[in-house]
């Protein structure tokens, strides 16, 4: 008896092993849910400089700890999720104000926070886009071959950016994109209102720069108040000047000046008068020929 009972035991021993790696190779063919909620947010190209690729690995982080879109989330005093608001155009966010968590662009600022140490895109996606920290600048019409991982995308029209992303590389991004979701990779959108994306400069930048004042002020094609217009800066903005000239008077806001300054960064003109300093601004070079507008 004693004999039969150990002869069951091991026969209940082989097959409880047989069972186990059974159930371990079926976990190996069909990954469990760890395996799928693996997002495929990280870098998808070589070439981004290390900074780029830190700002791609913060924001990544972000994704696996599904972080929360909340709309407004992000701006705070230092860089870091936060409580969102209600929009009141998007029924969606009504649960905003009670998540924590990051919209477009305070997704953005935070990676290049945490990739640089240092505070370097305050600002909503319009601000970001069109920051003094830029490395290159590429259209809507150059497509993604020239992109690099960490890169910013646009969405919007030059007077209203309303959304911006990180490039992952391999036609990806990780973005916020909207109330009600997580933060997420998605499949760029290059349709629609794709404007453009831009790469960031991290390191010591070139040039004059200085700082706007007043609000809804437009940067013209050309130093006239009859050129086109590019964008306007919804606030007092920090610029990049690269050179200025004498062209066309403008009078506004109680002051008289023929001076206007070309911001290399927008490709575009603003007029002196909102320019905080001085009606013809010190250590800026007039400037002489088209080859002097070129990006130093």
């Amino acid at each position: 008896m004693l004999r039969r009972t150990g002869a069951i035991g091991t026969l209940i021993a082989l097959l409880t092993t047989l069972l186990l790696t059974s159930s371990a190779t079926a976990a190996d063919r069909h990954p469990g849910p760890a395996r799928a909620a693996d997002s495929g947010c990280r870098a998808l190209a070589p070439g981004a400089t290390a900074a780029a690729e830190r700002a791609v690995d913060a924001a990544c982080a972000q994704v696996a700890a599904g972080v929360w879109y909340t709309w407004g989330g992000g701006h705070g005093a230092q860089p870091g999720p936060t409580h969102g608001q209600v929009d009141p155009t998007d029924p969606a966010s009504e649960h905003d104000p009670e998540r924590v968590g990051f919209d477009c662009s305070g997704l953005v600022r935070y990676a290049y926070a945490q990739a640089t140490g240092a505070d370097l895109l305050d600002g909503d996606a319009s601000a970001q886009y069109y920051t003094h920290r830029t490395a290159a600048r590429f259209t809507a019409g150059d497509g993604l071959t020239p992109l690099l991982p960490g890169d910013l995308l646009a969405y919007g029209t030059s007077a209203d950016l309303h959304h911006i992303a990180l490039y992952l590389g391999a036609g990806k991004m990780v973005e916020a994109r909207q109330s009600g979701t997580k933060l997420m990779v998605s499949d760029v959108r290059l349709g629609g209102d794709y404007f453009g994306a831009v790469r960031v400069d991290t390191g010591i930048v070139a040039g004059p720069v200085l700082r706007t004042w007043g609000t809804g002020v437009w940067t013209k094609a050309q130093p006239s108040t009859r050129a086109a217009r590019v964008y306007a800066f919804p606030g007092p903005t920090t610029i990049r000047v690269a050179c200025q000239k004498h062209a066309e008077p403008v009078t506004a806001e109680g002051y008289t000046n023929d001076a206007w300054s070309y911001l290399p960064d927008y490709h575009a003109w603003v007029t002196n008068i909102y320019i905080q300093g001085p009606a013809w601004l010190d250590g800026v070079p007039t400037c002489t020929t088209r080859a002097g507008l070129r990006r130093s």
